[in-house]
């Protein structure tokens, strides 16, 4: 850890200090809020297809439920630990506060690698897990999602598991389900859209706009693929994808549907080819002479080791805690622009709770409707975020400590009339 310095958790609770300090709140509020409220783990026993029993070890963090129930994502990962696991719904009680969401923050995590396990065992898995919480989640109690590791398909199964416990069909229990399950189209992109609103509306104060800005782009996931998506739609140009293998940088720019084809074809955007393209590491698509940076893999990507190697004057945070503290004290002294988690890539956050919504009241609205009012919530967030950080003072504070005290400002009254403090 020497060259990456502060671990992710450490540097969300260093954020939530300043933040505090800057706001001028009182130091009860850190207390309540660098710890969470719960932490549950679970044991999953599973039937292996060689017909023996696996037990694979769960999370479920409540962080703080002051302006509403718990919300947050579950991940399927090997490496998946409790600390990150309380680190990312810290930050999920920040996001939903800062978007303006009636939630608090939760987090949910299983140690494995859901690619080596067979659609059955996989399946056996996601109910055992929504079993195994179901006394600590509900639609008005914690709502989960998607993570890194999940999709549609395993809340599909998580939801019907749930429902048959209920003992009725309980659709608000969990979001980003399939549009046939009371789901809704625009969550599969909501969160690469989100990055891509962010993008704009920073470009528009960098640069005048965005249109012909280059485009970098760590992790060619959901929310890498739709971010490029929607900034090449915006009139960005994006020249640099990767993928967990490595990927392709082209500064001419990049045909991104065949991109896409190729990556689902074989697995990974390395095996693309044309004229002009060549191969990089995900170390090097960091580093790469690009206008705008999207970090959208995994966390503590740009540290203190590489951080003033980096060349973008606008880095967007896809992933959630891809730049540690002490990266972006350096970052921000060269006068970079870092949009970070808890707004640039809550466009997925902001759509579960649209999609909540519509699942409570059995209405549904259609897809432009529905993209329309995540955008608008979107813009709301932006216009915030700018004018607290210009009221802190942008050569003081980074964008990401005026988030902060937006989102602890809205925390700290409700905790404050509710009598918490």
């Amino acid at each position: 850890m020497s060259l990456r310095g502060t671990t992710f958790l450490e540097s969300v609770l260093q954020t939530l200090k300043r933040a505090i300090e800057l706001g001028g709140y009182p130091q009860e509020v850190y207390e309540i809020l660098s710890r969470p409220q719960r932490i549950i783990t679970v044991n999953i026993p599973v039937k292996m297809d060689n017909g023996k029993i696996q037990v694979f070890t769960g999370y479920r963090v409540q962080h703080n439920n002051a302006l509403g129930p718990y919300k947050g994502g579950i991940r399927f990962h090997p490496e998946v630990t409790l600390e990150e696991d309380i680190a990312l719904a810290t930050v999920m009680t920040f996001k939903n506060a800062l978007n303006g969401l009636p939630y608090g923050g939760g987090k949910g995590a299983v140690a494995v690698d859901p690619k080596k396990l067979s659609k059955r065992e996989l399946e056996e898995l996601s109910r055992g897990y929504a079993r195994a919480l179901a006394p600590f989640i509900g639609p008005e109690t914690d709502i989960p999602a998607p993570d890194v590791g999940t999709d549609p398909q395993i809340m599909a199964w998580m939801v019907d598991e749930y429902s048959k416990i209920a003992g009725r069909n309980v659709p608000g229990v969990f979001t980003a389900k399939p549009v046939v399950l009371w789901g809704n189209p625009v969550r599969e992109y909501s969160t690469g859209f989100g990055v891509a609103v962010w993008a704009r509306e920073a470009a528009k104060k960098l640069w005048g706009g965005i249109e012909g800005k280059t485009v970098a782009i760590q992790g060619f996931g959901n929310v890498g693929y739709w971010g490029a998506y929607w900034l090449e739609k915006m009139g960005a140009k994006v020249v640099a994808v990767t993928d967990s293998k490595g990927g392709i940088y082209n500064p001419n720019g990049l045909k991104l549907a065949d991109v896409k084809a190729v990556k689902d074809k074989t697995g990974t955007v390395m095996n693309y080819d044309s004229p002009g393209t060549r191969k990089i590491t995900n170390d090097e698509v960091l580093e790469l002479p690009v206008d705008i940076l999207v970090p959208a893999a995994l966390e503590n990507v740009i540290h203190k080791g590489n951080a003033n190697n980096i060349k973008a004057k606008l880095i967007v945070e896809g992933a959630n805690g891809p730049t540690t503290a002490d990266a972006e004290k350096v970052l921000h002294s060269k006068g970079v622009w870092i949009l970070p988690d808890l707004a640039a890539n809550a466009g997925g956050v902001v759509m579960s709770y649209l999609e909540w919504v519509e699942n409570l009241q059995w209405y549904f609205w259609d897809e432009e409707e529905t993209r329309n009012k995540l955008e608008r919530i979107l813009l709301d967030t932006f216009n915030r975020v700018m004018i607290r950080w210009s009221k802190l003072g942008m050569d003081k504070v980074t964008i990401r400590e005026a988030a902060y005290v937006e989102a602890v400002d809205r925390i700290y009254n409700a905790m404050k009339v509710r009598g918490w403090i």
